[in-house]
């Protein structure tokens, strides 16, 4: 065999063997963006488990000292949390959550209108727990300030309101915009009312600071993974419950399930519910 032919079958090899190379790197993205187009399609959340694996640790509590001062109509004890819906309503839905987390984000964008509407039904109340974790992974005080706001928000009887206001707004999760109370301040003009002198007054003197720090010694004292932590009932049931994914119509059929036999609530909503779906 001449010396040009083995060069030539030797070139070839190679070029079959960089072929090969590149079907299998397609074949790879092929079955990542099948795999992430399933999760997204289901659950309507990207990116939800790198999400919560990099918020579960750090500390994002505050280093500010001071008495506890429980928002207007907390729950009180050792997991402070804000109540939503009608107080007898026979589901409850507890959310643990950063203001500052992506996926707690998604979810609220996803699942938020269900959540409503099962409110005003009577079917579903919720107890929110805010959290800081993003402020201890990632360092800064949007976490800590945003949950601040938020409870001066419920002083205020428009918790959800503003709740709703902070996620969809929520900047970059680099970006700690959430830090500075102007901002905080700038979008309680979203909901109609809040935006007052006591309001301001609370969020730049961090009136429930120490409150939300201790929903955060809560949260680093259970066994949750992350945000955001969702149960029905005292069951987990994001991203999923046993065997289904989460998503409007199976969080509408789990209540409906869990409520069977059960009467509606009827008792008036709790301050800083939703009124309007």
């Amino acid at each position: 065999m001449s010396e040009n032919n083995r060069d030539g079958m030797q070139s070839a090899r190679e070029r079959l063997k960089q072929q090969r190379e590149r079907d299998k790197t397609r074949e790879k993205r092929r079955r990542v963006l099948i795999v992430s187009a399933a999760v997204v399609g289901v659950l309507g959340l990207a990116a939800v488990v790198g999400v919560i694996a990099a918020n579960s640790g750090g500390k994002g509590t505050s280093d500010k000292a001071g008495p506890v001062v429980d928002p207007a109509g907390a729950i009180p004890g050792d997991k402070p949390a804000i109540p939503t819906g009608r107080p007898d309503a026979p589901s409850t839905l507890t959310v643990w959550e950063d203001f500052r987390c992506p996926a707690c984000a998604q979810f609220e964008s996803v699942m938020r209108d269900s959540i409503h509407q099962l409110q005003a039904s009577g079917a579903l109340k919720a107890e929110y727990h805010l959290v800081t974790l993003i402020d201890g992974n990632l360092g800064g005080t949007g976490s800590l300030r945003s949950a601040n706001a938020a409870a001066c928000a419920q002083d205020a009887g428009k918790f959800t309101a503003y709740h709703d206001v902070l996620y969809k707004n929520q900047p970059q999760e680099t970006d700690d915009a959430y830090a500075k109370n102007e901002k905080l301040i700038e979008l309680a003009a979203k909901v109609p009312g809040l935006d007052t002198p006591a309001f301001r007054s609370c969020v730049e003197d961090g009136t429930h600071d120490s409150w939300v720090k201790k929903s955060q010694d809560a949260f680093k004292k259970s066994d949750f993974n992350g945000t955001p932590s969702v149960l029905l009932n005292g069951e987990s049931i994001f991203p999923q419950k046993g065997s289904e994914q989460i998503s409007p119509e199976n969080l509408k059929k789990w209540v409906a399930e869990a409520n069977k036999g059960k009467q509606p609530g009827t008792a008036s909503p709790a301050a800083g519910s939703p009124t309007r779906h």
